[in-house]
């Protein structure tokens, strides 16, 4: 089993960083596969809502300028997927905001093929503004039907400056504990397959209220 980690950070070891490694460390303990993957520092366009992804279904975005669609391809082979951003304006980070909302919308146009895998998110942060930023990386998965694993305490870790973090030991904790429940849940899930049945993927229901 493998799960892929997704720095949206501009800083390749900053705090998000430590954050997922901690993460990391507790998956590989438990003999999971575990990468990093830095996109924070890249040039990434936001959606054009081209809607081409839904049309073409050919499991690529339409936008050519970045390595978006090799991100998916290696994204879609993981076993589980961890979110780490930093917290900008108590909110996700600008280039991790465009990269989410162009892979999760190019999945759930392709038949939604991160449902069922294991997920969680991480926020580093100096100050404020990490349950929000949080939340809204949990749309994400939650929206899917990930299977999202859980910690003792919010997703949180503090820090300034690269490393700082690390003196945040409810923090660290955190992330330890939030390692050790998702490769639980990934076992869970691998021991009972062909065992309890997976429920059928529903058609999506889409209603407006315009009257």
């Amino acid at each position: 089993m493998k799960v892929i980690a997704i720095n949206g950070s501009p800083h390749k070891e900053g705090n998000t960083f430590l954050a997922l490694s901690l993460v990391g460390a507790e998956l590989q303990s438990a003999g999971i596969e575990f990468e990093i993957l830095h996109i924070g520092h890249k040039m990434i366009h936001g959606c054009m809502a081209c809607g081409k992804c839904a049309v073409n279904k050919d499991e690529a975005c339409s936008i050519k300028t970045d390595d978006l669609n090799t991100w998916i391809q290696q994204l879609k082979t993981a076993d589980g997927i961890l979110l780490g951003s930093p917290v900008y304006y108590s909110g996700v980070a600008g280039t991790m905001k465009s990269f989410l909302d162009r892979l999760f919308y190019v999945s759930g146009a392709n038949g939604n093929f991160f449902r069922h895998k294991a997920g969680a998110a991480v926020v580093a942060l100096r100050r404020s503004g990490g349950s929000s930023t949080l939340d809204a990386l949990n749309h994400y998965l939650h929206y899917t039907e990930m299977m999202v694993a859980t910690s003792n305490y919010w997703n949180i870790i503090h820090g300034r400056t690269a490393g700082e973090a690390g003196q945040d030991l409810e923090g660290r904790q955190i992330m330890r504990v939030l390692g050790k429940n998702m490769a639980w849940l990934m076992k869970m899930k691998e021991a009972t397959q062909g065992l309890v049945e997976e429920p059928v993927a529903e058609k999506k229901e889409a209603m407006h209220f315009i009257r």
